[in-house]
């Protein structure tokens, strides 16, 4: 051991060392690599735990308790019991002597009896995943040797408690746990609080920044209602605020422990920041954005004038959920909307997590704050409600991460909504009203069916629906739907890159680690939908997305206008080696789910389809039987070539409305300027979607269109219907309303038939 560095200075550090930093600690690093103001420290190793359990006697019994543990979490007794002789185990070993004099000697270079706080970096913590929020130990103003040491085994033991493991457990994390700890120099705040660089509620481009007076517990805690302000990423400036309630304030005391403050009611409904920190800090987390390649919650603290960056993460969960009204219920509370979609259940009034055992599966949890704690407690609960915390307080990322609608910073929650009421919480709204919703718009949540879904009418023209990511696959497979129309590849390589460029990863070696990742991602959802189709559309990242990626300025180019530039198909035939990586993903999974097919995006010409095509053919995947292939049509010259892309093999289309539309019209999909052009329904937009409708039909090929149009507009859904279409694919959430839409248009097709209706 004597040999071995388990002491890295966090300017060290990169997101490669994540395994052995944990994800606190890389990111902390990459934050200092990009230029970023990050207080001075360093991290403890993973190794060092690892070996001073092994040093210590301990880790074969631990690696033992942890797996029975993993087993038994909806046990609380047995769980708590087990939890206890973990840490115990973890406290006989303490810090090895090789370990503590390494991490005194660190200590001392920053000073002498510096304050410190000491932070957990648990491995697999902070990272797109799963967050870890709040999960284990964090001790603030830490001074001397002892002290420290300490801290340092606090961390290590908070990686057995009742709410790690259940959350772990939860997330499907079964490999024994390890702790780096960051250890980093304090700064005083007189304000701190979070910065998310994309609405973490609607999932909107916007920089959404939390701040309370103090320390920044009282926001992630949930302690206080923190203000809350939306900054315009292109003009950095405040486009939105809410000031909200705070109390007390924490700051450090005379003896260097947290002490509470009270707030006077004017401090307490006062300002925290003016619209110069409110740019600097915007500034900061979206510089820490371009810098990670993809969205970014940034913990912030001010000190004497400084704004600092403490901590930095990729968020865990965007929303996304339409709005809409809540029912015909009465407003009881508002609060901020935290966690999309809406739930109706009745209320249950809890003031501790200890009371948990007194919530029935299905009931409303309504508490005056939460914490990890109450993990266990809300995984049962149709939805949150809480009296404090904003949106990116544990409650509401917790909420997010299970599917629960929830509101935060409903205030006196506790007091209007009384047990045993029936209310349906709106979580894209921040409202709780009255009564249960006469048709709840609940969002598709990753929890176990242990039912079928009752099916809908039966239609002849099928709906399938459009899937990002493996984690609902099991609850929307359960649904009536008759597979997956559309299984865009993008959210699940973006995770099996871990943001990295798939250049870099070829250029390490480490290109089969990618392939694993989505033969795991891909053949769930296969799996889940068998023998019901899925098809899986190939990448379409565009030029400027995958220069975000960490080292892809080195390998993209810089396009004016990159949404008609370098992607699809094209960069399939100038990059077949990276093409190949997924085909050879597609040939694995379809080993066990031949229900798996191929769809090429962004198909332009015929030669470029026809050199596609060959590298399909020339791959494992081509030599397997019964694959179909489809193309893409959003470029309006699929109208021209599509009866050659029959000639060529391909036995399906899908309709992509938006790309199609943007082309058909010359209007920017994006563009809120030229919003009111923007319109699937136009003439000559339904006049293409019709003509390649029709050679689908003449050809005898499948046909799709994959968007929202179908569900929320009806007479565009006739449209398709008496086209002659063969499916839709929709969201998940919108099945089932695609369903009743497009029964109804054959039924009315089916009708006028049988009159002799010419209309």
């Amino acid at each position: 051991m004597g040999t071995h560095t388990y002491v890295r200075d966090i300017a060290s550090l990169r997101i490669g060392d994540a395994d052995d930093a944990g994800g606190k600690g890389a990111n902390l690093g990459e934050l200092v690599a990009a230029g970023l103001p990050v207080p001075g420290g360093f991290v403890l190793m993973r190794t060092g735990y690892l070996d001073s359990m092994v040093a210590g006697g301990v880790d074969t019994d631990l690696a033992a308790l942890h797996s029975e543990a993993l087993a038994c979490v909806g046990d609380a007794a047995r769980l708590d019991e087990l939890c206890h002789r973990m840490r115990a185990l973890v406290a006989k070993a303490g810090v090895d002597d090789v370990v503590r004099d390494q991490v005194v000697t660190a200590y001392r270079r920053l000073g002498t009896d510096v304050v410190v706080a000491v932070r957990s970096s648990a491995t697999g913590e902070d990272g797109r995943d799963a967050s870890f929020a709040g999960m284990n130990k964090t001790i603030t103003n830490v001074a001397g040797t002892d002290a420290l040491i300490d801290a340092v085994q606090s961390c290590w033991a908070s990686l057995f408690t009742p709410r790690v493991l259940t959350y772990r457990a939860s997330r499907g994390f079964t490999a024994d746990p390890a702790m780096a700890v960051v250890v980093q120099q304090m700064v005083a705040p007189e304000q701190a609080g979070v910065a998310f660089t994309k609405d973490p509620s609607t999932g909107a481009d916007h920089v959404v920044i939390e701040a309370a007076f103090g320390q920044g517990e009282v926001v992630v805690s949930g302690k206080v209602q923190p203000d809350t302000y939306v900054v315009d990423k292109q003009t950095v400036g405040v486009v939105d605020s809410q000031v909200g309630y705070q109390a007390f304030k924490i700051v450090p005391g005379p003896d260097g422990t947290d002490t509470v403050v009270e707030l006077d009611a004017a401090q307490a409904n006062s300002r925290v920041l003016d619209d110069g920190s409110l740019r600097e800090i915007a500034e900061l987390a979206i510089a820490a954005e371009r810098h990670n390649g993809c969205p970014q919650d940034v913990e912030w603290a001010i000190s004497s004038g400084k704004t600092w960056l403490v901590q930095a993460r990729p968020i865990t969960v965007l929303g996304g959920a339409g709005r809409g009204d809540s029912g015909q219920g009465t407003v009881l509370v508002r609060g901020l909307p935290a966690a999309p979609g809406t739930a109706s259940g009745q209320v249950r009034v809890l003031t501790r997590p200890e009371e948990g055992t007194r919530l029935v599966d299905g009931e409303v949890l309504v508490a005056p704050m939460t914490n990890p704690d109450w993990l266990p407690t809300i995984r049962r609960a149709a939805a949150l409600v809480t009296e404090t915390g904003g949106m990116t307080c544990h409650a509401a990322i917790v909420a997010r991460e299970l599917g629960v609608p929830c509101v935060v910073g409903a205030r006196r929650a506790t007091t209007e909504l009384r047990d045993g009421t029936m209310v349906t919480v709106d979580g894209t709204r921040g409202e709780v009203t009255s009564g249960r919703a006469a048709t709840p718009r609940v969002a598709v949540i990753d929890r176990a069916v242990t039912s079928p879904v009752a099916a809908g009418p039966v239609t002849a023209t099928k709906i399938y629906v459009n899937l990002a990511m493996p984690d609902t696959a099991e609850t929307v497979a359960a649904h009536d739907v008759d597979g997956v129309g559309l299984l865009r590849a993008e959210f699940m390589l973006t995770q099996a890159l871990s943001g990295r460029h798939p250049r870099d990863l070829i250029a390490r070696g480490e290109q089969a680690g990618l392939v694993d990742a989505l033969v795991g991602s891909v053949g769930r959802i296969a799996a889940a939908f068998k023998p019901r189709p899925v098809v899986y559309r190939t990448t379409d990242f565009r030029s400027n997305e995958f220069r975000g990626l960490l080292g892809g300025e080195q390998y993209e180019p810089v396009e004016h206008n990159p949404m008609i530039g370098y992607r699809g198909c094209y960069r399939y035939v100038k990059e077949p080696d990276l093409f190949a990586l997924e085909l050879e993903a597609i040939a694995r999974v379809r080993e066990q789910n031949p229900n798996l097919h191929l769809m090429i995006p962004f198909v332009r010409t015929r030669w470029e389809l026809e050199e596609c095509l060959s590298l399909v053919d020339a791959s494992p995947l081509g030599r397997q039987r019964g694959l179909h292939r489809w193309v893409m049509a959003e470029v309006p010259s699929v109208m021209h070539w599509l009866p050659s892309y029959i000639g060529m093999g391909v036995d399906g289309v899908s309709i992509g409305s938006n790309d199609l539309t943007q082309l058909m019209l010359g209007v920017d999909r994006d563009s809120d300027v030229c919003a009111e052009l923007f319109d699937e329904s136009d003439p000559a937009v339904l006049d293409a979607i019709g003509q390649i409708i029709g050679t689908a039909r003449r050809f005898g090929i499948s046909s799709s269109l994959c968007g929202q149009a179908p569900s929320t507009n009806p007479m565009f859904a006739e449209h398709l219907v008496r086209m002659g279409i063969t499916s839709v694919s929709v969201n998940p959430d919108a099945a089932a309303a695609a369903r009743r839409t497009v029964a109804a248009a054959e039924q009315r097709l089916l009708l006028e038939s049988a009159r002799g209706d010419t209309r």
